[in-house]
C-alpha cells in the first residue's frame, strides 16, 4: 500500500532537515503551486510534496468521484501518505481549500500533527444568516454553467480573479494554465465540494496550534472569513499579510515564506 500511495498522489521528499512539512496545494493547482517559497525551507526541513488525487500528475485511475464528493476524501489521501512515509510531527502547510482538508485530518489523526498552516482558509464559502461566506448561491450556480459549458472559457476568466494582482498579468496566466491543464471533471467536481462545503463546526474540534495567513482584496476568501477560523479556531493565530489576492505563496513568496517562518520557528 505505502509504495501505492506515493505514485497514487505523485510524492516527491526534498530537503535536509528532519522536521517535516507537508504542503497541500489548492483547487485547480498541483505541488508546482509551492515552487516559489520551497527553497525558503528545504535547508532546514524535509518537505513533502503531493498531488490530490485527480489532479496534477496524479494517477487519475484512482480518481473516485463517490469518494472525493466530499472533503473527507481529500483528508484520507492526506492521512494516507503520512502513514505511507511514517510522518510525525508534521507541520502541514495547505493553501485555499486544503485548509479545511488538513483541520480534517488532524482533527481525525492529530498524532500525525505538531502545527497548520492556513493559507487563505474559508471554513465555507456560501453566505447563510448573519454569516458572510462572500458568495450567494445562485452566484455559484451560475459558475457551475459556466464551467460546464466551456471549462476553458472559465478558466481564463477565473484564474486572473481569483490570483488579483492585475498589474501582473504573468501571475493569473500561471494560474491560468494550472487551471487548463486540470481534467475538467475532476476541476468540476473538486469545486463543488469545495465552494458547497460547510466545516465551521469542525473548527472548535481542532487540538493542534495553528496559523491563519490573510490576504487583502481576496475574492475567494475575504477578511471577514480569515477572522471566523481565527476567532472560532482554538490555539489559532491571524497574520494580515501586505499580499493581495489568493495566492500569495505565488504572488508575494518572501513574505509568505517570513510569515510561515516566524509561526513555525
Amino acid at each position: 500500500m505505502q509504495q501505492s500511495v506515493l505514485i497514487r498522489n505523485n510524492v516527491n521528499v526534498i530537503g535536509k532537515g528532519n522536521q517535516v512539512m507537508l504542503f497541500a496545494h489548492g483547487f485547480g493547482c498541483d505541488q508546482n503551486a509551492w515552487q516559489f517559497i520551497i527553497d525558503g525551507f528545504t535547508a532546514d526541513y524535509k518537505v513533502v510534496l503531493f498531488d490530490y488525487t485527480g489532479s496534477g500528475k496524479s494517477d487519475i485511475g484512482k480518481y473516485d468521484s463517490n469518494k472525493y464528493s466530499k472533503l473527507d476524501g481529500y483528508a484520507q489521501d492526506v492521512l494516507e501518505i503520512c502513514e505511507a512515509l511514517a510522518l510525525k510531527d508534521v507541520i502541514f502547510v495547505g493553501h485555499s481549500v486544503s485548509c479545511m482538508i488538513g483541520l480534517l485530518a488532524a482533527n481525525q489523526k492529530p498524532e500525525y500533527f505538531s502545527k497548520l498552516v492556513f493559507v487563505g482558509p474559508s471554513a465555507r464559502y456560501l453566505n447563510e444568516g448573519d454569516y458572510f461566506g462572500g458568495f450567494e448561491k445562485n452566484d455559484l450556480e451560475n459558475l457551475f454553467d459556466f464551467m460546464d459549458s466551456n471549462y476553458l472559457g472559465w478558466s481564463s476568466k477565473m484564474a486572473p480573479a481569483i490570483m488579483g494582482n492585475p498589474e501582473r498579468p504573468a501571475l493569473g496566466g500561471f494560474l491560468t494554465q494550472s487551471f487548463c491543464s486540470t481534467d475538467p471533471k475532476v476541476a468540476r467536481d473538486f469545486a463543488r465540494v469545495t465552494f458547497f462545503s460547510d466545516n465551521r463546526a469542525d473548527l472548535s474540534k481542532l487540538k493542534i496550534k495553528s496559523l491563519t495567513l490573510q490576504c487583502a482584496d481576496d475574492i475567494i476568501a475575504p477578511n471577514s472569513v480569515g477572522e471566523f477560523v481565527y476567532q472560532h479556531t482554538p490555539g489559532n493565530e491571524i497574520v494580515f499579510l501586505e499580499a493581495t489576492g489568493h495566492c500569495p505563496h505565488i504572488s508575494e513568496p518572501e513574505e509568505t515564506i517570513r510569515a510561515i517562518k516566524t509561526f513555525i520557528t
